[in-house]
């Protein structure tokens, strides 16, 4: 199984009252949340270790991971509210401000971790939840703890507007990353770590902190893979694109399930993953996360779909 640590909140996404007036509708979102639920739909086995509200969005979050077959049995549930995230889109780009103060996901702590057994093979973290204290920590402390015998996955997704103390989150990232088998950051994601350069250059900056695995997206581009053996391409499928809402996420998702199914989810079989397991990995995330843009909202694809 796969266990996803992270947020889970609702995106208020714009949208047009039937009388040409601008609102907000709520969705359930977070890109961790994304990612178990990408996941969930493509056939993999799949929990979720989050902090979630008993309030209505809550159920909204708890519903959907069951709807999605995301076991969320690890999930820490209190009567604390749920972050809201609205979303400005411009040109089918997302920006976002959260409201996260005191909130149910925020206020997870180390107390909080569930004991994890055997049937869990990986983890994977990422995002806002990295930011902010005390479920950054949290977190921390889970991959610290268990990343020595699991296969790890982080996605930074930088927001460098809710960072507040960037040198202390630089540091909880760079000793994360020392422990992760697997990074996947867009261009920019990259660059805001390594600085501006070189792609394939800072990529391998990247690598060598400690990963095996670097995945850099570049949007309709496509996605390369980076090794100690060097780089792999994968273009993107070409779609007409509603929004970007999730597509990273679902990339995780599908990248994740694909290791699953060729069944090199252990530590020893990722620091050897032969090119053409890394095509087959990166092919079912760029496939995977089209149709998420395909259509408004994080809405990753069944298996059926793809």
């Amino acid at each position: 199984m796969i266990l996803c640590s992270g947020e889970a909140l609702i995106d208020m996404l714009p949208r047009e009252t039937t009388d040409g007036g601008s609102a907000f509708r709520p969705f359930v979102g977070g890109s961790v949340f994304n990612t178990a639920n990408a996941i969930g739909r493509l056939g993999q086995p799949v929990g979720f270790f989050s902090g979630i509200s008993t309030d209505f969005f809550g159920e909204m979050l708890i519903e959907t991971l069951h709807a999605s077959n995301v076991d969320t049995t690890f999930t820490a549930r209190s009567d604390r509210p749920t972050t809201l995230a609205f979303v400005r889109l411009v040109d089918g780009h997302a920006s976002y401000l959260f409201y996260d103060e005191n909130s149910a996901g925020r206020m997870l702590a180390e107390s909080d971790i569930p004991a994890l057994d055997d049937s869990i093979d990986t983890l994977f973290f990422g995002c806002i939840s990295l930011v902010p204290e005390p479920c950054a920590a949290t977190y921390e402390t889970l991959l610290m703890r268990e990343g020595g015998s699991r296969v790890t996955m982080l996605d930074p997704n930088i927001r460098a507007g809710f960072i507040t103390d960037e040198p202390a989150y630089r540091a909880r990232l760079d000793r994360m990353l020392a422990k992760t088998d697997v990074v996947k950051v867009s261009d920019e994601d990259l660059f805001w770590l390594m600085g501006q350069g070189d792609l394939a250059e800072k990529a391998g900056e990247l690598l060598a902190k400690g990963p095996a695995v670097v995945c850099v997206t570049e949007g309709a581009r496509g996605v390369t893979g980076y090794t100690r053996e060097g780089p792999h391409f994968v273009p993107a499928p070409k779609v007409q694109v509603v929004d970007t809402v999730g597509a990273g996420d679902t990339f995780n998702g599908g990248f994740l399930t694909a290791l699953g199914e060729l069944g090199v989810r252990s530590k020893a079989r990722i620091r050897n993953l032969t090119r053409d397991q890394l095509e087959a990995a990166l092919t079912l995330g760029a496939r995977a996360a089209a149709v998420t843009v395909s259509r408004a909202g994080a809405n990753p694809p069944t298996r059926d779909e793809l």
